[in-house]
């Protein structure tokens, strides 16, 4: 008599991104990474019956008060958070080497101090003696925040026993690993397995948790995906190395909106909030210039205004070159198209260049006016009238099309004192084709148009016959 084995499939798996195939393949289906995919093993896992922390109750009688949202002690990150720090919560904060994470964090773990809640801070990049040197540099030092460097996930636990924080940062999760488990620190088992123990303990000991996360070369945060299904709130931390300006983003948000942004100014005295980001992106001319407009963008639910520069001159090459900074260039190429087409104006012989002041980075579609603005006014050298911004996406025809949030940007433009402002015409006003509609706000002349032809004329930048 004889008896088959039944045999144990092999399956491989992304060391970049998890994604799991039934054979091996030297290039990751999921990431594209080359010589990724290794062999994992398969455990087959039974579940049964066991027992549980808590009976489930109805949820009308589940208490919220242990769940209210706290301060953080900085205004632009509790405007991100939706409210604060909410106890048991996980936060994934993510952005490039040298943005600022680490000092926005240890501001965070100082202001929590202050209020007489303990924070753990552990450090897994830098020695604590570099830390404390920050802290000092700051002002973030206190009796109530207490700082660790640490790489082992059990020391870390160890701490977390001891100290009993209200907030725990852990900086960063990529530099933590745990013993008995397979990968170096930073792989995708390891940052599972680590991420998994942390948040485990910040939810059943009410404890907020910070994990700063490393992204990939693209600007994603690294690491396998898993990461941030397992925490409640994704943050994005983006700036330009050469402006001290810096923006956290909600990218997911249990307990706020997604489509909100804080703004920071980054300096060596440390980082402070910037309630008022506006005059960074704004230059004050002492005299008409040609070749600027202002647009006004949406950030989340805040209205920014930006200053979008263009300079077209006479190109001496077959290919006339087309630069831009701040803006998308498909979007420049676009405008240019559009006004070459409807506007007839001859700029295809023209180099171009195209940039935002302060190094501001307009993704709305309601800059596509500004940019028209900016460049018809270089290509005639007319300069626009002073105290004027214009608003709207440009369609291939010509036309401006409505965009969100439009009130909010007028009263933007109003209260910072500007005069006029061209937008798209909307339902409010209907009146006959072809005729602007004007209507004041706070001061401000709102003026509606239907195409970009109409727009230019209103600002006096008369296209040649």
């Amino acid at each position: 008599m004889s008896t088959k084995t039944a045999r144990v499939r092999s399956s491989y798996r992304c060391s970049e991104c998890g994604w799991e195939t039934a054979k091996w393949v030297g290039r990751c289906g999921e990431c594209q990474a080359w010589g990724s995919v290794a062999e994992a093993g398969a455990p087959t896992l039974r579940a049964a019956a066991g027992p549980v922390s808590t009976p489930a109750v109805p949820i009308g009688q589940v208490a919220i008060t242990e769940s209210v949202a706290r301060t953080s002690g900085v205004p632009e990150l509790d405007r991100v958070l939706g409210g604060g720090l909410v106890p048991g919560a996980a936060i994934l904060l993510a952005g490039e080497p040298g943005v600022g994470k680490s000092t926005l964090l240890l501001e965070v773990a100082a202001q929590t101090a202050r209020t007489r809640q303990r924070t753990l801070y552990v450090t897994g990049e830098e020695s604590a003696a570099q830390v404390r040197l920050r802290a000092d540099r700051t002002g973030g030092v206190h009796d109530e925040l207490f700082l660790a460097a640490e790489t082992d996930l059990g020391a870390v636990l160890t701490h977390i026993e001891a100290v009993r924080p209200t907030l725990l940062v852990v900086d960063s999760v990529q530099t933590i690993g745990a013993s008995g488990i397979d990968g170096v620190p930073g792989g995708v088992t390891q940052v599972k397995e680590v991420a998994a123990a942390l948040i485990r303990v910040a939810k059943t000991r009410n404890i907020t948790t910070v994990l700063v996360g490393h992204v990939t070369k693209d600007g994603s945060i690294a690491g396998p995906r898993v990461l941030e299904h397992l925490v409640d709130v994704v943050l994005h931390f983006e700036g330009d190395r050469n402006s001290r300006f810096r923006m956290v983003r909600a990218m997911k948000n249990r307990y706020g909106p997604v489509d909100e942004v804080g703004c920071f100014d980054l300096s060596s005295e440390g980082i402070a909030a910037v309630t008022d980001p506006t005059g960074l992106f704004v230059e004050h001319h002492t005299q008409d210039v040609s070749g600027t407009c202002v647009a006004v963008t949406m950030e989340g639910r805040r209205p920014l205004l930006a200053e979008v520069q263009a300079l077209l001159t006479p190109s001496p090459l077959e290919r006339p070159r087309r630069t831009v900074s701040g803006v998308e260039s498909s979007r420049v190429d676009m405008v240019l198209a559009v006004l070459q087409r409807h506007a007839r104006l001859r700029i295809a012989g023209s180099d171009t260049f195209v940039a935002t002041v302060g190094g501001a980075k307009l993704h709305d579609p309601a800059a596509d006016l500004a940019i028209a603005v900016a460049v018809a006014s270089s290509h005639l050298g007319v300069p626009p009238p002073r105290g004027a911004v214009a608003i709207g996406e440009i369609g291939l025809a010509g036309e401006l099309r409505r965009v969100r949030d439009l009130p909010q940007r007028i009263a933007e433009a109003a209260r910072l004192g500007f005069k006029v402002a061209v937008v798209p015409r909307g339902r409010a006003l209907p009146s006959e084709r072809g005729i602007p509609s004007r209507r004041m706000v706070d001061g401000l002349r709102v003026v509606e148009v239907d195409d970009v032809v109409g727009a230019l004329l209103t600002l006096d930048l008369t296209p040649p016959l």
